[in-house]
Order: C-alpha cells, then sequence, then structure tokens
C-alpha cells in the first residue's frame, strides 16, 4: 500500500469513527461534495495539496503531522499483549475499565461524564495505557488506538480468565428480557466434520459484530450500549448423564 493511500484511508477512518461524511467535509471547506470524493479517491489522492491536505486534517482535529503519524502507523499496530501487561490490567480496576472504553472508542469526556473518575485519576489511566501500547494519548487528551483489526485477547490469558472468574456467572444470571436481548442453549450431536463447519460459522458471526460494532461508531455515545455474545463450544454431557454411562 503506497503512503498516500494509507493516508487517504487514515482520513476516512476517522471520518467513519466521527460520524461525518464527506458533505460535512464539503461544506466546512467550501467544496462540492463530489470534489471531496474525488479528493479523497486513490486515483485522485497523490494531486492533492499539502494546503488541502492540512484544512481536512484540521477539520477531523489533528495536525498533518499528526494525521501522517497516524497513517504511518496504521501496518504497525499490536495484535495482542502480553501475559504480563493483561495480568497488569486485570490488577486494577479502574485500569481495565478505562482501557475497556477506549477499545470501544470512547473520548476521553465520554468517560468522565459516566464513570467516577477525576480528570487526573483518568489521565493517570491512559498514559499507562499509553505505556502499555495499547493506546498514544494525543493532545488535548485524545485517545488514538494502536490496535490491529485483529487484535484480542490471549486465548488463556489473564483477561479472559478475569471475565470468566468475575463475569461469567453475572452474565448469565439475568432474565434476558430486553427486546434486543435473547438467550439460546441447543444441543446436537455432530461428526468432526460437521463440527468444524459449525466453529467457521461461529467465526464469521464473530466477524459480523465486529463490523456491526464498527458501524456503530457513528452514532452518538448515547445510542451505543455494551453488548456482550457469549459463543461457547465443546463436546459436553451433563456430569449426571456420564455417571449412568456403561463402564467399557
Amino acid at each position: 500500500m503506497t503512503e498516500i493511500r494509507q493516508l487517504l484511508n487514515s482520513i476516512k477512518q476517522q471520518l467513519k469513527l466521527q460520524g461525518k461524511t464527506y458533505r460535512d467535509v464539503a461544506v466546512a471547506l467550501d467544496l462540492s461534495e463530489a470534489s471531496i470524493k474525488r479528493l479523497l479517491s486513490a486515483d485522485n489522492g497523490a494531486n492533492m495539496s499539502i494546503e488541502r491536505l492540512a484544512q481536512i486534517s484540521q477539520f477531523l482535529g489533528f495536525s498533518l503531522m499528526e494525521i501522517t503519524q497516524e497513517a504511518n502507523t496504521s501496518n504497525t499496530r499490536i495484535h495482542s499483549l502480553s501475559p504480563v501487561q493483561e495480568k497488569e490490567l486485570v490488577s486494577d480496576t479502574k485500569l481495565l475499565l478505562v482501557a475497556v472504553c477506549a477499545l470501544n472508542h470512547w473520548k476521553f469526556e465520554d468517560i468522565l461524564q459516566v464513570y467516577q473518575l477525576s480528570e487526573t485519576e483518568c489521565l493517570s489511566k491512559l498514559l499507562r495505557l499509553d505505556k502499555l501500547c495499547l493506546i498514544s494519548l494525543m493532545p488535548n487528551n485524545r485517545i488514538r488506538l494502536n490496535i490491529a483489526r485483529d487484535f484480542d485477547w490471549l486465548t488463556h490469558g489473564p483477561i479472559r480468565q478475569y471475565f470468566r472468574d468475575t463475569g461469567m456467572a453475572e452474565f448469565l444470571d439475568a432474565p434476558f428480557s430486553h427486546e434486543y436481548e435473547s438467550q439460546h442453549f441447543i444441543h446436537g450431536m455432530l461428526t468432526d466434520a460437521a463440527a468444524e463447519k459449525f466453529q467457521a460459522e461461529i467465526h464469521q458471526l464473530r466477524q459480523k459484530l465486529a463490523e456491526l460494532h464498527t458501524e456503530s461508531l457513528s452514532s452518538p455515545l448515547k445510542k451505543r450500549r455494551g453488548t456482550a455474545v457469549l459463543l461457547a463450544m465443546r463436546e459436553w454431557e451433563p456430569a449426571s448423564f456420564t455417571a449412568l454411562r456403561r463402564k467399557p
């Protein structure tokens, strides 16, 4: 990917994250929407002047240097943390809270408005996340994520263990009565080939949730709700059934 294409992709991503459109950019720069579309197309991006690029960056709340750095780091984002780093997150509830908010693209002001954290306390947590390379804390307390699209917690790491120990029972101990909530427990007997096929379906469902999460980022925070999906699959039968099996 060329540098100009990386830069254009970074601008488009910021537009999406901030819920802004080409029309918004056109109005701000006193240009037509068609002109903005041409400027941000891969074919015409190389012809964009530095001045015009700086104007678009400023509209997004970045300096030209910052938007360039954003583009340059797109290929060096982290895919996971180390076990030591995850352990540090779970050792401090407020640090983990701020990390989860940041990963969900909350702004500094959003965190302060919703949770009982002082500015100094929230800032100290963000600085620790910066040190962990999970984010970069930008001027005016803006948060830039340093994670790749496929970032995930370690399979058997401290974060997943933390949620298994502290969150699983709480998650399941609910009526699931709201209109968008549902709970399904299904059981079947599958061959290895069928089980592999169903695992592939689960993977696609995870990808779909990630896509809808990204799509929802353009909406105001008050219109977004923290939503968790538990997908678990393994060979299993109730222990009471197993106790009744004949000995081989």
